[in-house]
């Protein structure tokens, strides 16, 4: 269509036809548009789909996570042990570095690309809306975290079966291992995904993942330590409330049956737990509220 800008010329307009033709397919709508943008997403976080130096992190990054689980098994076997010598629900605490660093390189590439080069405005353009967009993206991120931390478990559970450990306690364990790392996959996720974004600039986002994430526990688990040396247990418990991991720490120690990682393993009780737990679920209600936010202009 073109209309000619000539001073005094007279208004026309001329429409061209170059050729496209009219779709007359199905419209499969936005449940449709949200489980593809999920599906893309989901294998972004593994570089399935994009070109092999995407996938070199995740995929190394995911072999980091499953080897010390390989070894506790080869050693559980050779030994006949009668237990694992890793519980379920300590791995991810024991590889909580693995799991910071993943986040903080998939969570920026999976929405600050999006904000970056303006791609947001297309996606709401029709059918997807801000809800679907949210759901997805934070569903991909809370499920790809979860292959990353449920895989070594799986690999310890068939060990222990191999190894005929007792199926009745090791089940539980590993039920009690799966509880705990889908709070952290909706925990962790939803975090990443706030900080990454709120900038378009990826290496802002990184950063600031890793310092809600890694740096954070290091300096809540340094004043516990000072806590413990100076024989003020009661503040160990309380201090934890400040780090995602301590946070699932604390949840898992006082609802499933887990061993504190805290110093002097000075875990929360029942009493405290319910604060761990409510603080863990007001965080990822509070990530899905905020993105929402986020997201609530299109021109972005």
């Amino acid at each position: 269509m073109s209309t000619p800008t000539t001073p005094g010329a007279r208004t026309e307009t001329r429409i061209h036809n170059i050729g496209y033709r009219d779709y007359d397919g199905p419209r499969l709508g936005r449940s449709y548009a949200r489980r593809s943008l999920f599906s893309q997403s989901l294998r972004g976080a593994y570089g399935l789909g994009r070109s092999a130096k995407s996938k070199v992190l995740p995929m190394i990054l995911f072999a980091v996570m499953c080897i010390p689980a390989l070894v506790v098994v080869a050693v559980a076997v050779a030994t006949k042990l009668e237990d694992l010598p890793l519980d379920y629900t300590r791995y991810a605490i024991f590889t909580q570095a693995v799991i910071g660093l993943y986040l903080a390189a998939q969570a920026p590439q999976s929405v600050s690309r999006d904000l970056r080069f303006k791609t947001v405005p297309l996606y709401f353009s029709r059918p997807i809306e801000r809800v679907d967009y949210v759901l997805a993206k934070y569903g991909a991120m809370a499920s790809a975290l979860f292959v990353l931390t449920a895989s070594p478990l799986l690999i310890l559970y068939i060990g222990s079966l191999l190894a005929k450990m007792d199926f009745t306690d090791q089940t539980k364990g590993f039920a009690q291992g799966l509880v705990s790392v889908a709070l952290l996959s909706l925990l962790f996720g939803g975090i990443g995904l706030v900080l990454a974004a709120l900038t378009p600039r990826r290496g802002f986002g990184v950063a600031a993942v890793i310092a809600a994430v890694t740096i954070s526990y290091g300096a809540v688990s340094t004043l516990q330590a000072i806590a413990v040396g100076t024989a003020n247990t009661g503040a160990v418990s309380w201090l934890g409330l400040f780090s995602p991991i301590t946070l699932v720490d604390g949840v898992q120690t006082a609802f499933l049956g887990a061993t504190s990682s805290f110093p002097g393993e000075a875990g929360p009780g029942t009493g405290a737990g319910v604060v761990y737990l409510l603080v863990t679920l007001a965080l990822i209600a509070g990530s899905y509220a905020v993105l929402l936010r986020r997201y609530r202009k299109v021109g972005l």
